[in-house]
């Protein structure tokens, strides 16, 4: 019962200043706001990035050429060839960590249909590759492993080509010129939208990589293996199988470099993890500054508010109040104080992350935790900046206090 009147005695202090009370609830208020949109918009980037990265599939492990290196120039990664068809075979047969593989080669070019041109890449593609990037058919079919011993002029096209080619119609059964070669439409992909590096993965077309190197490159080597690992936890043992069957493959000494590199999808994950945490740490460290300033705020008003209550803390002191119980007194109000802008703080935050998403397009998330450390730090600064003040006023001497004008 005691706490409750202290509590009722708090809420007519401050509402005996009503606008000096919400001016100090303004730091709060405004802090735990930003602290929490802060924290919205990092997660929102982080679960973007996520997102991203795994429309490029799971537990993928990509093979590529090693660099070339004539009379000491070496042409970087890519440039080497090195990777054939019956390495991919090997892989397949001797990796057991493998599940699924996809050879790869790659073309660009003119896409013509009827009157309407587009240029995209034409990405040459094992009949495991949808499942591998964990793509879906829009409508129509994906070619067969009939289709790839045969390379036959066959295609799928990403949403952005089969719009820019198709704006009227479904092109499932239509042929297309690629590089001069006619090939039959089979299906449309699903959208898949931009990937990490902001690149519009819809806007390609798909083949049979022995259609794309018969048909229209004739390199006789492949661009790019493509691997799934039968689980996430086979990804090292997959990438180790693959780099010590290819460096015996290729006859590469001891101590000599890889001819090809291998890129671990779960790295580029966690390492594009790591840099949006930190990016929502470094938001929220901004953020909390506020917070700070607002705790300086209540300090300053309680210790205002103490001055001007000199006396009437001297009347209850010498009616048989305690010291204790003015410093609760006194502490509690700056509790109230920052209790009302943690609440208020919280309601803007949730409601400008809304906000923010809907207008300017960018995902937010909002967690308990965040709402629950915002909440947290009011309270803290609340007793850490009130308490001083409250202490001041519990050492008053009561007649000192009595005496004051």
């Amino acid at each position: 019962m005691k706490i409750l009147n202290i509590l009722i005695s708090a809420f007519r202090a401050l509402q005996r200043n009503k606008m000096r009370s919400f001016l100090t609830m303004l730091g709060i208020i405004i802090g735990v706001a930003a602290v929490i949109a802060m924290l919205a918009i990092g997660q929102g980037a982080q679960y973007s990035v996520e997102q991203q990265i795994s429309s490029l599939g799971t537990n993928v492990l990509i093979v590529y050429p090693g660099s070339q290196n004539t009379g000491g120039i070496k042409g970087g990664a890519g440039t080497n060839t090195t990777l054939t068809e019956d390495d991919c075979i090997a892989i397949q047969r001797e990796c057991p960590a493998v599940g699924l593989i996809s050879p790869g080669t790659r073309a660009g070019g003119q896409i013509i249909a009827g009157n309407m041109n587009w240029a995209t890449g034409i990405e040459g593609t094992g009949s495991d590759y949808l499942e591998i990037r964990k793509w879906g058919i829009e409508y129509g079919d994906f070619y067969t492993d009939a289709d790839i011993k045969a390379a036959a002029k066959v295609c799928v096209l990403g949403k952005t080509v089969a719009d820019a080619l198709f704006p009227d119609g479904s092109p499932v059964g239509q042929t297309v010129r690629i590089r001069n070669v006619p090939c039959k439409v089979l299906g449309v992909l699903t959208k898949k939208g931009q990937n990490a590096m902001g690149q519009d993965q819809d806007d390609v077309v798909l083949a049979p990589w022995t259609t794309v190197k018969r048909r229209l490159t004739w390199f006789p080597y492949l661009r790019q293996i493509l691997v799934s690992a039968t689980s996430p936890g086979n990804i090292p043992v997959a990438q180790t199988q693959i780099t010590e069957l290819l460096r015996m493959r290729h006859k590469i000494a001891p101590y000599d470099a890889d001819d090809f590199s291998i890129r671990n999808q779960a790295d580029l994950a966690n390492a594009a993890t790591a840099t949006t945490q930190i990016l929502t740490i470094l938001l929220a460290s901004i953020a909390s500054v506020s917070l700070l300033v607002g705790g300086i705020g209540i300090m300053n008003i309680m210790l205002v508010s103490v001055t001007e209550r000199t006396r009437e803390i001297g009347i209850r002191m010498s009616v048989g109040a305690r010291s204790r119980d003015i410093l609760m007194q006194f502490l509690i109000e700056a509790l109230v104080l920052s209790l009302l802008g943690g609440i208020t703080g919280i309601l803007l935050g949730v409601g400008g992350s809304g906000a923010i998403s809907s207008l300017a397009k960018w995902p937010t998330i909002i967690t308990f935790f965040s709402i629950l450390l915002s909440f947290g730090f009011s309270i803290a600064i609340g007793i850490f900046f009130g308490f001083y003040p409250a202490r001041k006023a519990a050492m008053l001497n009561p007649i000192d206090a009595l005496r004051y004008e």
